[in-house]
């Protein structure tokens, strides 16, 4: 990039911001630039020469400097409006000095531009201008471009530490009214290390990342505890509201190369960043960061153009039913309604997408559920019921969307904190949200043994997850007994009856992992997870003798699943003590008598003239 003498050749611009400040004037609306761009030098001048201002209406997104404008000793000077509340003005809220306005981030600069929400002089912070009179909002573009477009007057603090964004990140020197050279560092924000809580959710979301995915993750620690377990995956891209370091490792591993990105590809597309000198010294100048305003990246139109789009997002409280408080604790307005909507709609309707919110199970050390029977009194909905697809929390993923409120309430129970589980279970009860019979289990001395999650390959090379039943699983398993033939229900049950009631199944999906055993086989389907196999035992713990069984759907048998799944269960079931394997088989189920014989135990067969009574010792070493 050409240097040049800006200040020489713009020198009928340039001036010291405290005469820039005598542009503003008595009841002006006054933007202030975004997040880790913020103009500090400007907004201390604004504070500092305001002897003629009053009742002036400050309006920004987020701003990580100082924001003196709240001090109470400026009352009668200024009134602040935000439209995402930051830990600087969080106080100001609280003491009723300032305000908020609830607001999808998409449409705040349709209000700039129709004028309901008025900008009478916006101060920015821009790089020093190029040879064409370029300057670059570096790491803010977001709504800043807008704001700057809709002022009467754009007052831009020229900051050459400033990093040079490539993108729609421009602004020509000729619409700004007044340049004030004033070089400092660019705010950074440090980020706490992820605690393993923090871990776990980051480890459940990268389960839903797919290789070729586009995602959009923020700043936090949970986007930092995902990043850890993104390092695997292949041809990610990026369309985010926003990013912060997480992104540097993922793009130096090769994680990140936006190879496979529907729109702007090869370009990690963001509206701004906030972070570490290193990001924004990565970024400087760096063709493959693409800077474009709000009102592009978080369209919805353009975010649901992108294939396989994961929109991760977080929440503070979650209810039963589905609804997502995202911005306020109670009457407490805490941050703000921002671009959760605008991803969470953006990725449901990308082919291939999945609209996330993340959080973990608790608050307050642990001390309440994050996962409630009703939003607290005065919280507000950010994402609604019929907004919210994925939930995942250090417990497990829970799916929602098209799913009724029984359905809802049973999974997100399973994701909440085991020590929360019981209390909500007869709230929904209360509520009649579920069935009053349903069992409830002891969850917080119920251990979800994961250990026995497990990816088997079939003989035709179909990959299955195993894994150990849950709760929730009852209408996946009612499914595929429903879809049994005939002669599957009578050589399994010895019966004809194809009646499975929620009564029968729901003792089969609530077990304790303690003496009861059941694994399934799980394959993707079109609703969620369709089960397509289970093995279980049932032990008796005075002669550590297991009745074991096992089923599999007509169409994926003949495929080796039986054969798999007891030799699956066998192993669980001798780590466990169990010492013998007893089972009844049909004459006619020739197919099963042959999985049981060719297991490799030493297996005793007898006929009792009804069915074959088959039985083998597991602590015998097999052949």
């Amino acid at each position: 990039m050409q240097a040049i003498d800006w200040q020489a050749k713009y020198k009928d611009k340039v001036k010291t911001a405290p005469a820039a400040m005598k542009l503003i004037k008595s009841g002006h609306s006054i933007f202030i630039g975004t997040g880790c761009a913020q103009p500090q030098h400007l907004v201390h001048a604004l504070v500092e020469h305001s002897d003629h201002i009053y009742d002036a209406h400050i309006v920004h997104l987020l701003t990580m400097g100082d924001a003196p404008y709240v001090d109470d000793k400026f009352r009668e000077k200024f009134k602040m409006n935000s439209f995402f509340i930051a830990d600087n003005v969080r106080h100001a809220l609280d003491r009723g000095v300032g305000d908020y306005t609830p607001i999808f981030l998409s449409e705040i600069p349709a209000e700039f531009e129709s004028g309901r929400i008025p900008i009478d002089v916006a101060l920015i912070s821009v790089a020093p201008p190029d040879a064409n009179g370029l300057c670059s909002l570096g790491v803010s573009v977001d709504i800043v471009q807008s704001a700057a477009a809709n002022a009467r007057y754009v007052i831009a603090q020229v900051n050459s530490h400033m990093p040079r964004t490539h993108g729609n990140s421009f602004l020509h020197v000729n619409t700004i009214d007044v340049l004030v050279p004033h070089d400092e560092p660019i705010i950074e924000i440090p980020i706490e290390e992820p605690d393993e809580t923090l871990r776990r959710i980051g480890q459940n979301v990268a389960h839903l990342v797919e290789d070729g995915s586009t995602i959009e993750c923020g700043i936090g620690r949970i986007p930092q505890a995902l990043a850890e377990y993104l390092v695997y995956k292949k041809d990610l891209g990026v369309h985010t509201e926003m990013f912060s370091d997480w992104i540097l490792e993922l793009i130096e591993c090769g994680a990140i190369t936006c190879a496979k990105k529907s729109l702007n590809r090869g370009k990690i597309v963001a509206s701004f960043c906030m972070g570490s000198k290193k990001l924004y010294d990565y970024i400087d100048n760096n063709p493959f960061f693409e800077f474009y305003p709000t009102e592009y990246v978080n369209d919805v139109n353009v975010i649901s153009q992108h294939d396989k789009m994961v929109g991760i997002n977080v929440g503070l409280e979650i209810d039963l039913t589905g609804q997502v408080c995202a911005d306020s604790l109670g009457y407490k307005f805490y941050s703000g309604i921002g671009g959760q909507v605008d991803f969470i709609r953006g990725s449901a309707r990308s082919r291939g997408g999945k609209a996330v919110i993340a959080m973990p199970s608790t608050a307050k050390n642990g001390e309440i559920s994050r996962i409630v029977p009703n939003l607290t009194e005065g919280a507000g909905v950010v994402t609604t019921r019929a907004d919210v697809h994925y939930v995942v929390t250090e417990y497990g993923i829970a799916y929602l969307h098209g799913k009724s409120i029984r359905q809802r309430v049973l999974d997100l129970i399973n994701i909440a904190h085991p020590k929360f589980r019981k209390g909500l279970m007869q709230a929904a009860k209360a509520r009649n949200y579920i069935y009053q019979d349903q069992i409830e289990m002891s969850w917080d001395q119920v251990n979800y043994p994961e250990e026995l999650e497990h990816y088997a390959t079939l003989r035709d090379g179909t990959e299955i997850f195993f894994r150990p039943i849950k709760p929730i699983d009852e209408p996946a398993l009612s499914e595929m007994l429903y879809s049994l033939s005939e002669q599957s229900v009578r050589t399994r049950y010895m019966t004809r009856t194809m009646a499975f009631p929620h009564k029968d199944v729901q003792q089969l999906t609530n077990i304790d992992y303690k003496g009861d055993i059941a694994i399934v086989g799980i394959v993707p389907g079109i609703g969620g997870d369709d089960i397509v196999a289970i093995t279980q035992y049932y032990l008796d713990p005075k002669t550590m003798a297991a009745e074991v069984a096992f089923l599999v759907q007509d169409e994926w048998q003949q495929k080796g699943m039986g054969t798999f799944l007891l030799d699956y269960i066998a192993q669980v079931a001798r780590q466990r003590g169990v010492k013998r394997f007893y089972a009844k088989v049909l004459p006619d189920n020739k197919p099963m008598l042959a999985v049981f014989q060719n297991s490799g135990y030493k297996v005793n067969v007898e006929f009792d003239g009804d069915v074959y009574n088959v039985s083998y010792d597991l602590t015998k070493e097999r052949s």
